[in-house]
């Protein structure tokens, strides 16, 4: 009785060992035809892929192509493990961890995929922006737009991962609506300092390097655009620090803007009897010795004004850069001030001539 119970055993263990083997062997060759077809995948996009690719007029899809073929192929290995795995006779708890895990990386390159799509396609437009001239938008827009695009990743990965083993996301979804709405409110100040950031990064007002002068009277030039404040750097070489809502909702002058010539005025004060269009001609040929002053457009002298003791000139001319006003305007005054001696022309001060009456 017993050797026909243990002849029964050992039929039974051969058999299961026969049916493991026939599994184990059929997720092998499951894993194995996907492992070949990760490798054809891989030589197909390396070696043929640049070829049709090099039909477009841009290098984007060779770039991309370039990025996404390693994890391309990874994606097919383990889209195959997760295949094989999901034949496998395997226990409920075991099958659910094993294939859970699988999946959780599948779903990871597939995300790594599509991050590096995404940042190709950022740093192929900062290339592009760099060689039309506005490569100071990439420095504050790029990198915001690459987080925020990092976040919709990473939240939809999430989203997908939590559906997969049946978690409710409604509910993920409402706390953290309320949750947003709470911090929103704790930090609305910070937030419209962010959306104001966001705003002056899209309308650019002014970039990185531009001269403004507030409202306020304060000159200096924008060192860097955050996303809660705008750091200026004044003349004398202090940082100016502007909340962004402060700065969205104000009236500025960007002295860079259309472009970065500068029109410089210098105003003088003649004796009365003075001839009016020889100090004017005297004016523009003075400021044409000067040689970083334009010539096109030319300078230009005006008698503005009949002043209590001078006659009102003024001298405008213009230079390449806004930087060069101030130095060119001190050059300017230097030789007037010869000119004019040497033209026997005078610069009066203001005077008081006070009578004295004798009463009778």
């Amino acid at each position: 009785m017993n050797s026909i119970i243990d002849l029964y055993r050992l039929q039974e263990s051969d058999s299961l060992y026969l049916f493991w083997t026939k599994e184990l062997l059929v997720a092998l060759i499951i894993f194995a035809i996907f492992w070949l077809l990760a490798k054809l995948l891989r030589y197909i996009l390396t070696t043929w892929g640049p070829k049709f690719t090099s039909f477009t007029a841009t290098d984007l899809d060779d770039r991309i192509l370039a990025r996404i073929t390693p994890p391309a192929s990874l994606l097919v290995v383990f889209g195959g493990l997760y295949l094989a795995i999901k034949t496998l006779p395997l226990p409920d708890k075991a099958h659910v961890a094993v294939s859970g895990a699988v999946f959780i990386i599948t779903i990871a390159i597939l995300t790594n995929i599509a991050w590096r799509a995404m940042d190709e396609l950022l740093r192929w437009y900062a290339g592009i922006m760099a060689e039309n001239g506005r490569g100071g938008l990439d420095r504050q827009l790029l990198p915001l737009a690459e987080k925020l695009g990092t976040i919709f990743l990473v939240g939809t990965a999430l989203i997908i991962v939590l559906k997969h083993f049946n978690y409710d996301i409604l509910s993920l979804v409402t706390a953290l609506g309320i949750g947003s709405l709470a911090i929103g409110m704790a930090a609305k100040d910070t937030l419209a300092n962010m959306i104001s950031g966001f705003t002056l990064m899209i309308d650019r007002p002014f970039r990185i390097g531009d001269r403004i002068q507030l409202s306020g009277g304060q000159l200096g030039d924008v060192q860097d655009i955050g996303l809660r404040s705008t750091k200026i750097k004044t003349m004398d070489n202090q940082l100016l620090i502007i909340p962004n809502s402060d700065l969205c909702n104000t009236i500025l002058t960007n002295q860079a803007f259309p472009d970065v010539r500068a029109k410089g005025r210098i105003n003088i004060g003649v004796a009365y009897g003075s001839d009016v269009e020889q100090v004017k001609a005297l004016l523009v040929t003075t400021a044409l010795e000067v040689s970083e002053v334009l010539r096109d457009p030319p300078p230009e002298a005006y008698f503005t004004a009949f002043g209590d003791s001078a006659l009102q000139m003024a001298l405008f001319f213009w230079v390449d850069e806004y930087t060069k006003v101030f130095p060119i305007t001190d050059r300017i005054n230097t030789l007037l001030l010869r000119r004019l001696a040497e033209k026997g022309i005078t610069i009066p001060y203001p005077t008081t001539s006070v009578y004295l009456h004798k009463e009778h």
